[in-house]
């Protein structure tokens, strides 16, 4: 996959007993992992950061009836976090996504086929305690 512009190298963020950070070294990020490990808090702890920073907008089941669609469409310079990536993106929407050279994309889900991703593109969720507090990064166990 050809390298696309990257609008954010890192999203670090903190709520209450959780710090977040994440490394995204490409234009499409895959978030994959088991359920229960955090994909979802780590989702709206970046939302909260979002309300600050602009550059980043977020989607979800919630959104499911909105015309996020046509916002990730028509908007450029942004970097889109969408949980539940497998509810909310259709065959069109992901092959949308694996060609737009406007956007970064963050994306949590289970199935990533239909975004043409290589191993640098797909990650897992880890979290480990330090100090009292849980701590979530994204580790490549394939490459």
């Amino acid at each position: 996959m050809k390298c696309k512009p990257v609008v954010m190298n890192r999203i670090v963020t903190s709520h209450t007993s959780f710090d977040v950070d994440l490394v995204l070294e490409n234009n499409i990020t895959f978030v994959m992992g088991d359920s229960g490990i955090g994909k979802t808090a780590v989702y709206s702890f970046v939302e909260e950061l979002a309300t600050e920073d602009k550059k980043i907008r977020c989607f979800d089941y919630k959104n499911i009836n909105d015309n996020y669609k046509a916002a990730i469409r028509r908007t450029k310079g942004k970097l889109f976090v969408i949980d539940n990536a497998d509810i909310l993106l259709d065959d069109k929407m992901r092959k949308h996504i694996a060609a737009d050279s406007n956007n970064q994309y963050l994306l949590i889900g289970r199935n990533p086929t239909g975004l043409l991703l290589t191993a640098d593109n797909i990650w897992e969720l880890q979290h480990e305690k330090r100090n009292g507090r849980t701590l979530f990064t994204l580790v490549n166990r394939l490459r």
